[in-house]
């Protein structure tokens, strides 16, 4: 079996991070699996949003939980990085687009030993006003959608194991 389908077996979605904040070279490196991810006709659309800065996280995770009905949940279960991708609605393939930035930085935190977690109301959360603020704050101009957050850390507990692969979900012709 390849190194890379071990890799996608084996990862898993963390839903408990310890504190420890990640450092730089293992987020740009995952940032640079994003950037590397496939493209509707290569133009590389999406754009990733990385927020370390514990104040503007926590403003994130206020808006989330407020959009998911739970006011005072935590939605990134504590990690201390977000990796928010977006991208330009114009672009016909804009959702497929950045989901695969997003599947593409699990992966490769997966590789460096870090935890992840695709979390989802990226859309409401920058279709707000607050979100566009915060775009605006970062310089960030045009219509993008937000696709989704990766909750990026070290996992405080062991990996969960996999379930079983479901049958009957590949047909031949």
């Amino acid at each position: 079996m390849s190194e890379l389908l071990d890799l996608i077996k084996e990862r898993r979605s963390i839903r408990a991070y310890k504190n420890d904040m990640v450092p730089d070279q293992l987020i740009g490196k995952v940032i640079e699996a994003g950037l590397w991810a496939a493209s509707g006709m290569g133009k590389q659309s999406p754009i990733i949003i990385e927020v370390t800065d514990k104040k503007t996280r926590d403003q994130i995770s206020r808006m989330n939980a407020e959009i998911f009905g739970r006011p005072g949940f935590d939605p990134f279960y504590g990690a201390p990085v977000i990796l928010i991708v977006l991208a330009p609605k114009e672009r016909p393939t804009y959702v497929y687009d950045g989901s695969l930035v997003l599947g593409n930085m699990m992966l490769e935190a997966h590789s460096l030993g870090l935890g992840s977690c695709w979390i989802h109301r990226a859309k409401e959360e920058f279709a707000s006003e607050e979100g566009k603020a915060l775009l605006a704050r970062l310089g960030i101009s045009g219509d993008y959608e937000g696709i989704g957050h990766l909750a990026l850390g070290y996992a405080a507990d062991e990996q969960p194991a996999p379930p079983a692969r479901r049958q009957g979900r590949v047909f031949h012709i």
